[in-house]
């Protein structure tokens, strides 16, 4: 059985960091950061 992370970024944070990654200015260490923060993100739940 796999095993969960317990240390998630929020629904927030993870908007946020999309926010910043589809912002033509901002920088390649805020993408990197927002790159992270997503990749830890829960995974969206697809409608049926």
């Amino acid at each position: 059985m796999a095993k969960t992370n317990p240390k998630q970024t929020s629904p927030r944070v993870a908007k946020e960091a999309s926010k910043i990654l589809r912002d033509p200015k901002s920088t390649k260490i805020e993408k990197s950061v927002a790159g992270s923060d997503l990749a830890q993100a829960r995974p969206h739940k697809k409608k049926k």
